[in-house]
């Protein structure tokens, strides 16, 4: 079953349950997934690694606008935000936890033969392909960092 499908029988049920919080972010993720099937040189079908990037971004969209409501004690508008990314991960691969990223980098760092922060590049060109959807970038990044300054 593909994203498109899932999305649309949550909505029906989420309209069915009168679920405005769910309602508000299947319509973020339904309006996104039909931007993506019509944009300029876009084949009609999105594959499985463009949804989850798809996702990702709608879930990076509401995070960073939590922190900002969050910086000008907006706790009303920061609950929604909170609310669309927990709906929104639903449809997101389960995330890796500090200790399985920890280990997936260090296995990484040790096939390009990493050894300072100057090779930061060479592993994060490897770690962003391999834990797609698995982590974010910045997590990724941080540890990347945190791994080679050692």
């Amino acid at each position: 079953m593909s994203l498109e499908q899932k999305v649309m029988a949550d909505l029906k049920a989420a309209m069915l349950a009168k679920d405005e919080k769910s309602l508000r972010s299947l319509r973020a993720i339904k309006a996104e997934i039909i931007l993506a099937k019509t944009a300029e040189g876009a084949t009609g079908e999105i594959k499985q690694d463009q949804e989850i990037k798809l996702l990702q971004k709608l879930v990076k969209q509401r995070k960073d606008s939590l922190e900002i409501y969050k910086q000008q004690n907006r706790s009303d508008l920061a609950q929604k935000e909170q609310e669309e990314i927990d709906v929104i991960e639903k449809f997101l691969p389960a995330q890796m936890s500090g200790e399985e990223l920890r280990a997936e980098l260090l296995k990484i760092i040790a096939e390009v033969g990493a050894a300072s922060p100057a090779d930061m590049g060479k592993v994060m060109g490897v770690a962003t392909k391999q834990l797609a959807g698995k982590a974010d970038g910045k997590s990724i990044s941080a540890m990347v960092k945190e791994l080679l300054s050692k």
